[in-house]
């Protein structure tokens, strides 16, 4: 999360990044709540958006920004990990790589339509991972935010 946080920063924006418990991410959204207050800004890349998406259930924050969510295992789209968004409340916004093989594009997109307040950006020829976009990323991101403060 670093190259991120860094990036966030750059752009006056406060970020800071949370170690979690390996393993089921159901395990690390205890840590995460007591981490993340009500009324942040939540996130995090891969797992760490998975955790943050599952703590947006419990707590309300004022939105979530999800990088390259983990929509379901590589090689298993049968097994989407979305049975907790409808629960999500405040406004999220997706960053996918097309090429991402922890989100099938198409299943991606259809699945965002179906939570209210989603935005999904994505970038072509991108993977599992923003770093080759993460400027261009990073502003997404900063106007996201900017538009959700009066």
């Amino acid at each position: 999360m670093r190259p991120y946080v860094k990036a966030l920063e750059k752009r006056q924006l406060k970020a800071s990044a949370i170690d979690l418990p390996v393993g089921k991410a159901e395990r690390a959204v205890p840590v995460f709540v007591q981490k993340v207050p009500a009324g942040s800004i939540a996130g995090g890349h891969s797992y760490g958006g998975r955790v943050a998406s599952m703590a947006a259930t419990q707590v309300a924050y004022a939105a979530l920004v999800l990088l390259s969510y983990p929509l379901h295992r590589p090689g298993h789209p049968e097994d989407l990990r979305t049975e907790h968004w409808p629960k999500i409340t405040c406004p999220v916004l997706f960053l996918s790589g097309e090429s991402d093989p922890f989100a099938r594009i198409e299943l991606l997109r259809s699945a965002v339509r179906r939570l209210p307040g989603a935005e999904l950006v994505t970038f072509p020829g991108v993977g599992h991972g923003l770093l080759p976009v993460i400027d261009a990323a990073m502003d997404r991101v900063a106007a996201f935010v900017r538009q959700l403060r009066p």
